[in-house]
């Protein structure tokens, strides 16, 4: 959640109860001691208590897996549960992009009493994306891997749905004159503003020389992931 603007919390939970999903917490697994992560365990075994399941009296420990997105915390959740219960280390490896985990790895366990497993696993998306507008949704979340998107095509989404809901700190952020929409110019400030460069052979009537110009693909991935640092503000992308 410390990506996530809290204000819409009414909404979302509104939006997961008419999708059938109850029992939910908002957490923050970067931080030291989170409450909420600490209510998880007792929510789970409550769950798994008052569930139609098979009589476990004869083996009083719990395996769960863990599934999600690409990209969305689920090693950092479990990382959590670890410092939180155990106070412990991490056991899953965590990166700021998708496909870290790349296969279902051994139980991980996140609590002595009850005794609890966790099995960290790959995101997983649908087999098939609804419309190209949520599949740039996801991309902008980084639940797909950039190159495969591109990083110019991201940059510009990102843009486009800034200026629609009138998010404009990027403007003082790369020193902008104003807001635009041409992601070139914007994508030039940066590289200027970063000193995002490349040198390049450029070939003219007289021979061939080398030209320093803005590198955009650089630029491009500093502004993505400025907003998925929560650094542009807070966006609610509905």
């Amino acid at each position: 959640m410390d990506l996530a603007d809290l204000s819409n919390k009414p909404k979302i939970l509104k939006k997961l109860e008419k999708d059938g999903v109850r029992n939910v917490l908002f957490t923050d697994c970067l931080k030291q001691r989170d409450e909420n992560i600490k209510k998880l365990v007792p929510m789970v075994l409550e769950i798994i208590e008052t569930s139609n399941r098979f009589n476990r009296e004869e083996n009083r420990n719990y395996c769960l897996m863990v599934i999600g997105v690409p990209n969305v915390g689920k090693s950092s959740l479990i990382n959590s549960l670890r410092r939180t219960n155990l106070k412990k280390g991490r056991a899953s490896r965590v990166g700021g992009e998708p496909g870290i985990t790349k296969a279902v790895l051994t139980k991980i366990q996140v609590s002595e009493r009850p005794l609890m497993y966790l099995l960290d696993t790959p995101g997983v998306l649908p087999p098939k994306i609804e419309s190209v507008e949520t599949g740039m949704k996801l991309a902008l979340c980084g639940t797909i891997l950039d190159h495969l998107v591109g990083e110019d095509i991201i940059a510009d989404y990102l843009l486009f749905s800034l200026n629609r809901l009138g998010k404009f700190s990027y403007v003082e952020k790369y020193d902008l004159q104003e807001p635009s929409d041409d992601i070139q110019h914007v994508l030039k400030r940066i590289a200027v503003k970063l000193g995002k460069t490349q040198r390049v052979k450029a070939i003219t009537g007289v021979g061939n020389i080398t030209v320093t110009i803005p590198n955009y693909t650089a630029a491009a991935y500093n502004f993505i992931r400025a907003f998925r640092k929560g650094e542009l503000g807070q966006v609610m992308l509905d």
